[in-house]
């Protein structure tokens, strides 16, 4: 097997690691063109600044020694194998490099022989760029769970980021679907980066030339919908990591019912809209100061699927507002539905200088279709959710058209009732 075909086929199967998005495109360059989307291994991520960068992603294997149920590469699954070597992996970086087709690289793999020796060959792939190539782009490798901590210090030592990917929500469900795996083991390199990271920090305050460990921080992955943990579980996860193992993000994956096993769900397709609202309570837990029973509790311990976190929970507590956006404080205008934490910054530096009203709102950026109903302002014209009722704000938020009509049809929105649009031919 050439190494084009052992790269379609890795490429294929790191698809399933949603730490950074694949591009989809195969389009070839043509005589007299320029440039070339190569479909295999090519995604996209982004950097703390919210540049795009192009990253090749593969695995090194699809080999691997366990036999988790709901992954595509388990032992017992009849799928094509393929392995591409340090050497090889190398050679592909520096070539799509050199072309111009990515900024870095995005290294997983299976498990070969043991976490130790998949280590070593993931070391030895990180080490041959950084020193015989000279490479300095990003590159993002796999954290092993079962490594010994001294080759994890060295990995750190020539990689930007390193995931150790829990995958799924409890213990429970890790004996369950993964018995091979164990909440010690993935918990034990994790821990060992976040103390390193820490370690290093501080010695790079006292000594400037230190080098750097895991500069990009570390992130981790989790499956929903493989096994029945609620969203309240899954999240005060989450909160757990961020907290305890300073982690840089939590990803989300939707179960991909590919696989049939004993122990898995029978679902027909991801469930692709629990996994968007779990990424918006996410960022309400790092941006927006929000704590899990505020989003979801005992009562309601999933997300709502027909909005988004922030609406339902203001939907759910109408006594905390209408906000004066010109007099609350930024705690508070970060909780209004609509207005964001850019949005939210500007509110407080304009207001010193004038009043603001629907149209600067508007202008700032805030999203006055959701905010409307949750703020008070100079120039307002529809009533407030304490005016009306939540239940009303909740059918006008996600009222669907009733009628179909032709798109070039003029449509004239005359006020707050559902039916007040009328369409003129």
């Amino acid at each position: 097997m050439d190494i084009e075909d052992r790269l379609d086929i890795l490429a294929d199967a790191a698809k399933y690691d949603v730490s950074c998005s694949s591009s989809g495109s195969s389009r070839p360059n043509r005589p007299g063109g320029l440039g070339n989307a190569h479909y295999s291994g090519i995604c996209h991520s982004w950097t703390a600044d919210g540049r795009c960068i192009s990253l090749l992603k593969i695995l090194m294997t699809n080999s691997c020694i366990y036999d988790c149920e709901y992954c595509v590469n388990r032992r017992s699954n009849d799928t094509p194998r393929a392995m591409l070597t340090p050497e090889e992996i190398v050679l592909l970086t520096i070539e799509f490099y050199r072309r111009n087709y990515i900024e870095g690289l995005f290294l997983s793999s299976g498990i070969v022989k043991s976490p130790d020796y998949t280590t070593e060959l993931l070391i030895r792939t990180a080490k041959l760029l950084r020193e015989r190539e000279h490479f300095n782009g990003y590159i993002h490798m796999k954290g092993i769970p079962g490594t010994d901590p001294k080759l994890l210090n060295e990995l750190g030592r020539y990689v930007d980021r390193v995931s150790v990917n829990i995958e799924l929500p409890s213990e429970k469900s890790l004996h369950l679907l993964a018995p091979q795996k164990t909440k010690q083991a993935i918990m034990a390199p994790m821990k060992f980066f976040r103390d390193s990271i820490r370690e290093n920090k501080e010695e790079r305050k006292k000594f400037k030339r230190a080098p750097s460990f895991v500069p990009a921080g570390q992130t981790t992955q989790l499956i929903v919908g493989a096994s029945g943990e609620s969203d309240r579980q899954i999240l005060l996860l989450t909160q757990g990591l961020y907290r305890k193992a300073s982690l840089k993000r939590v990803y989300y994956s939707a179960y991909v019912p590919i696989m049939k096993g004993k122990n898995l769900p029978a679902v027909k397709a991801p469930p692709l809209m629990r996994e968007n609202r779990l990424y918006q309570a996410d960022w309400l837990l790092r941006f927006y100061q929000f704590k899990v029973d505020e989003i979801v509790d005992d009562t309601f311990p999933d997300l709502d699927l027909e909005i988004d976190p922030k609406l339902s929970w203001a939907l759910r507590h109408p006594e905390q507002f209408p906000v004066d956006v010109n007099k609350a404080d930024y705690e508070m205008i970060l909780r209004v539905p609509g207005i964001g934490v850019k949005s939210a910054r500007l509110i407080v530096a304009s207001r010193r200088f004038s009043k603001l009203g629907f149209y600067q709102l508007k202008k700032i950026g805030v999203v006055m279709k959701k905010a409307q109903y949750f703020i008070t302002c100079s120039e307002l014209p529809v009533r407030t959710v304490n005016e009306m009722t939540p239940q009303r704000v909740r059918n006008l938020l996600v009222q669907k058209p009733r009628k179909k009509y032709d798109d070039r049809q003029l449509i004239l929105d005359f006020g707050d009732e559902e039916n007040d649009s009328v369409y003129i031919r």
